[in-house]
């Protein structure tokens, strides 16, 4: 098929409900893009309003994107045309798009005429609304235009900083509000749309996108041209594109890993259990409704953990650890394939319902692979990690510390914390003691079935709970706490505190060292990453500078290879200014961005003004261009 084609959705009546209609069985199209893409829900409920978008999508939204770029790497931009499809009232004047920063060329409509439209005042965090004026039989908008010069979604490497060293490299980030950089569309994740792409890319490079591929890549000159298409309806943040010079291997019938070629063999070795747990995540959720589940890894500097884009998780490197001790971060990402991907927050306020959701899935699939020890270890950590973020919001009675968040004014990252993700697991947690396991998982089942392909909020998960779990008992209603879990600061009293005996022997040997006695070398050496964690986070945050050597000489944090203990010592490291640590605390931040790691460290260096912060500038200023737009945003405001 042409790529460029215009799949229209079926027609759905405006009513002042919702514009548009669910799909029930949200099939996924075969590769060859044989099925129309489905029309979701747009909810019209106070609750549901994105402030966080300029769209005015009852008015005219976006309902398929077709994109014909090109990516160009010594001008660090991607251009092309966009076309859209929208429906709208027809009363309609305008469309309104999100923009940040992009080059517009020129907009017309399905017939090459041109349409009047005006960029408007833009905004730091949201960037600016692009109206584009409608005539009453406009129904497909043709945009011209080029990414913007430092879009915040895309970072380009060049040859040196990847692993391969002879080819440039770029990848894109979206969530939450960075597509606007570089597409031109309603940026918005209640306003879900399918989309298809044609992509040119120098050869012998590879394209890849959150979606599936259509046919084999094909050549034009020197350019290679790769074809993909998502017939279902998704959020525009998880639209993804990356290019370099990418090797694949298959990890099972449905599954497989990208990345640079020398990476391969360790990636797909950490990898292999992938199969097992899309079969886990099915017994929990339903069946996985995207195809394949293929993974890319990308180069150090990818800002997060991992990224859920459908088809194709991004993730990055810092989770090979040789020994699958940080795949958490698989099953994790997987379960996003249900809860965040399938059933997606309408509004960045309700993040929790992506992130806490699949939280919990981590630790049933967690457990489900490696066994109950392993999934109360993981959920242990999570608690304390809860803890500690509580405290750094201002304590139990903290605004931020509900899971539905006031974000006006504010970028949707300030809700990206430890609240979203472990409280709304504990939450889940709470109602699963509460009812019984089998009759959780029959509602948690329920809720993507009901949901699928569609945004939600937390109004609509409490009353499908009500609906569909609780069914009119009133002791059952109030035990759950739904209301002051959602809508309250702390934690309520219901919240399943995690098991005394988890980690047993890591606590007593914290308070052996502590108390001045020996450390646990031993033990050390036999411990999973999950109690070497726990050890090291537990210890007291003041410690002198003769046990500090002690502590690093006999468990040889400095030289660890795995990413999350090594975050954790050098954490320790900075916080009692620590100098024999400071050649790795160099190295760590220079070769990877992943933000989690990057900004803790480097902010902590930066408020000691004495010791700290010479650090802080001189390895900033080395590491900078190895991060991403992401993670530079924050960093750069230190002054550094």
């Amino acid at each position: 098929m042409n790529p460029l084609r215009i799949v229209m959705a079926a027609a759905a009546a405006f009513s002042l409900a919702v514009l548009g209609a669910c799909n029930p069985s949200g099939d996924q199209g075969n590769a060859t893009g044989n099925a129309a893409p489905q029309v979701s829900t747009i909810l019209t409920t106070a609750d549901a309003v994105d402030i966080h978008s300029y769209a005015k999508p009852l008015e005219a939204r976006v309902t398929h994107l077709a994109l014909d770029l090109t990516v160009d790497f010594d001008a660090k931009r991607i251009g092309g045309l966009a076309a859209l499809d929208i429906d709208r009232k027809p009363d309609a004047k305008e469309i309104i798009l999100d923009d940040k920063g992009l080059e517009i060329q020129a907009i017309t409509d399905a017939a090459g005429q041109p349409l009047e439209y005006k960029v408007g005042a833009s905004d730091e965090i949201l960037g600016a609304p692009l109206a584009i004026a409608l005539r009453p039989d406009t129904r497909r908008i043709m945009i011209r235009y080029k990414s913007a010069p430092d879009a915040g979604s895309l970072q380009w490497l060049t040859p040196e900083q990847t692993a391969g060293k002879k080819h440039p490299y770029l990848f894109s980030q979206g969530q939450p509000i960075e597509n606007r950089s570089w597409i031109p569309t309603q940026d918005s994740p209640g306003i879900r749309q399918s989309w298809e792409a044609t992509i040119r890319v120098p050869a012998p490079l590879t394209a890849v996108m959150s979606s599936q591929r259509v046919g084999e890549p094909t050549t034009q000159g020197n350019m290679r041209v790769f074809k993909y298409r998502m017939a279902n309806p998704v959020a525009p943040y998880l639209i993804a594109i990356a290019v370099g010079d990418l090797a694949f291997q298959e990890l099972g019938p449905r599954s497989g890993v990208w990345t640079e070629p020398s990476m391969l063999p360790a990636a797909a070795k950490e990898l292999e259990d992938t199969e097992k747990m899309i079969d886990a995540a099915e017994e929990l959720f339903g069946p996985y409704r995207w195809g394949r589940y293929d993974m890319l890894v990308l180069p150090p500097s990818f800002p997060f953990g991992g990224m859920e884009n459908p088809n194709l998780t991004f993730l990055t490197p810092t989770f090979i650890a040789g020994d699958k001790s940080l795949v958490s971060l698989i099953a994790h990402e997987l379960a996003h394939s249900w809860s965040g991907n399938l059933a997606t927050n309408a509004t960045w306020a309700d993040f929790w319902l992506n992130e806490g959701m699949t939280t919990y899935a981590t630790y049933r699939i967690i457990e489900a692979i490696y066994g109950p020890k392993v999934a109360a270890q993981q959920y242990a950590l999570g608690v304390d990690s809860l803890n500690e973020q509580i405290e750094t919001l201002g304590g139990a009675s903290g605004a931020d510390t509900r899971l539905r968040i006031d974000l006006k004014g504010r970028h949707p990252d300030e809700g990206l914390t430890e609240i979203a993700y472990e409280k709304g697991a504990a939450f889940l947690r709470s109602i699963e003691t509460a009812v019984g396991r089998e009759r959780f998982d029959a509602w948690l089942k329920g809720w993507f079935t009901r949901h699928a392909f569609q945004p939600v909020t937390s109004a609509i998960f409490l009353a499908d709970i009500r609906e569909h779990l609780i069914k009119g008992d009133e002791r059952l209603e109030q035990k759950l706490m739904l209301d002051q879990w959602v809508n309250q600061p702390g934690l309520p009293a219901t919240m399943v505190k995690p098991n005394p005996n988890a980690f047993a022997e890591v606590d007593r040997a914290v308070q052996q060292f502590t108390g001045g006695g020996a450390i646990p070398a031993q033990p050390w050496a036999r411990w999973t990453t999950a109690e070497r964690l726990r050890f090291v986070n537990r210890l007291p945050r003041k410690i002198d500078g003769q046990r500090l050597r002690a502590l690093d000489q006999q468990l040889r944090l400095s030289e660890t290879r795995n990413n999350e203990v090594l975050y954790a010592w050098l954490s320790l490291a900075v916080a009692n200014r620590y100098d024999p640590a400071v050649p790795a605390l160099e190295r760590f931040l220079t070769t990877q961005g992943r933000r989690k790691f990057v900004a803790p460290l480097i902010e902590a260096l930066a408020k000691d003004q004495q010791w700290g912060r010479p650090i802080a500038a001189r390895v900033y200023r080395r590491a900078r261009a190895g991060y991403h737009p992401i993670t530079t945003r924050g960093l750069d405001k230190l002054g550094l």
